[in-house]
């Protein structure tokens, strides 16, 4: 009877289903840090793109040089996969009065590391693990 009672071995037990939780949740936080930041240096490339894309002397080659030097500086890894696409023919409504703008968008590819598997169980990323990460930036057109 005695030997039924024994809590021996529980704190082992414990610590053997704690652990890898632990270190799925640590890993997680770490994983989506980065995504978070893989994000904002689209957002911010998308916007410097637009910044180009809305002078009357910006060309379609100079938004895309300036995004993908952006990338590059941000040490984005596969800055090369990522894809830009302005859209000089938006229209920017602003308290009723409507007017021309421009449009950057720019898709990237972004692969989770360490969650990879786990991203594919639940749906969040294609069979070769990357996630299409997307950003876009609006500006009204400058006129001489």
């Amino acid at each position: 009877m005695r030997r039924l009672k024994s809590e021996r071995g529980a704190a082992l037990l414990e610590a053997a289903i704690t652990i890898p939780m632990l270190l799925l949740i640590a890993v997680g936080i770490f994983e989506f840090g980065r995504a978070f930041q893989t994000w904002q240096i689209l957002t911010n490339a998308a916007r410097e793109g637009a910044r180009i894309a809305v002078l009357p002397s910006g060309t379609d080659a100079a938004v895309e040089a300036r995004v993908r030097d952006y990338l590059a500086a941000g040490q984005l890894p596969q800055a090369a996969g990522a894809s830009v696409s302005v859209n000089r023919s938006a229209t920017l409504t602003v308290n009723g009065a409507n007017g021309s703008a421009s449009q950057v968008t720019v898709s990237y590819p972004f692969e989770f590391q360490w969650l990879q598997p786990v991203m594919q169980l639940v749906g969040g990323a294609g069979p070769d693990g990357m996630v299409a990460m997307n950003a876009q930036a609006l500006m009204r057109n400058e006129t001489q």
